[in-house]
C-alpha cells in the first residue's frame, strides 16, 4: 500500500523526521515524502495511508510550511471519510499549553473532514535528550502494523 508522508516545518527538522519514518516504512510499503506547502489537498487519496509530520511554531501556530495545506483543507473542504492517517508532532514542553499544537491542528482539520486518526499521536519534546529522528524511527516501527488497509484485515 502507498504511504504519503507530508511534513510541515519551519527549520527543516520535520523533513529529517519524515526521512527517518520513510526508511522504516519502506520495508513493507511504498512511501512518498512531500513538503506540505507543495502538496495539493486534491491529491489526498483514501487508498493511501497518510503520515503527517508537523512542528509547532511561535505560540502554538502551524509552521509556515504547513499553512498553505491547512488553508486549502478549509477552502476545498474535501470528503476524507475513508482516509486513515497518523501524526508525529514536534514541539518543546517549555511552551506549556501550546506544546506540539501544530500536529494537533492538522489532525483536527483532517478528522473534521472525516479522516480517521490511527496509532499513537507521537509528540517529540525538543527539551528531551532524545533526537527527533530516533523517536520517529521507533514510532514508525509501531505504526507499521496499523497501515494495513481496513479491507485487508
Amino acid at each position: 500500500m502507498s504511504v504519503v508522508i507530508l511534513y510541515g516545518t519551519e527549520t527543516g527538522n520535520c523533513e529529517l523526521v519524515a526521512d527517518a519514518i520513510s526508511d522504516v516504512l519502506a520495508v513493507d510499503h511504498d512511501p512518498s515524502i512531500y513538503d506540505m506547502g507543495e502538496f495539493a489537498v486534491e491529491d489526498l487519496d483514501p487508498a493511501d495511508f497518510l503520515v503527517v509530520v508537523c512542528s509547532t511554531y511561535g505560540e502554538g501556530e502551524l509552521p509556515t510550511g504547513a499553512e498553505p495545506f491547512a488553508e486549502e483543507l478549509d477552502e476545498v473542504a474535501p470528503d476524507l471519510t475513508r482516509l486513515r492517517f497518523a501524526v508525529f508532532g514536534l514541539g518543546d514542553t517549555v511552551y506549556g499549553e501550546t506544546f506540539n499544537r501544530g500536529g494537533e491542528i492538522i489532525a483536527e482539520k483532517l478528522t473534521g473532514r472525516g479522516a480517521v486518526q490511527v496509532g499513537e499521536h507521537a509528540r517529540h519534546d525538543n527539551s528531551s535528550p532524545v533526537k527527533p529522528a530516533t523517536q520517529a524511527t521507533e514510532w514508525a516501527e509501531g505504526i507499521a502494523g496499523v497501515i494495513v488497509p481496513v479491507n485487508a484485515r
